[in-house]
């Protein structure tokens, strides 16, 4: 779920991980994402990422996609390819 500054991928009550998010204008800017470490390896990461990316586009928002993965992750994935600001 979405707050203002931030996704995040929770297992239970525990938050695993976490994509920072900064609106700008009509875009969210994310410059980091981040799952614990005890979680990774396990499509945790891309599965926030999606969420993310599904959320923003029901908001009608693009996306300035700083982290790397976030990067990676919209070019394997072409459905995405279209928020990108």
């Amino acid at each position: 779920m979405p707050d203002k500054s931030r996704y995040e991928l929770r297992w239970g009550d525990q938050r695993i991980g976490y994509a920072s998010a900064i609106p700008r204008g009509d875009a969210i800017v994310v410059p980091h994402v981040e799952v614990n470490s005890e979680y990774k390896g396990r499509g945790l990461g891309s599965r926030l990422v999606r969420e993310m990316l599904d959320d923003i586009r029901a908001r009608g928002l693009r996306i300035v996609p700083l982290c790397p993965f976030v990067g990676v992750f919209m070019r394997r994935y072409s459905a995405y390819s279209d928020l990108k600001a």
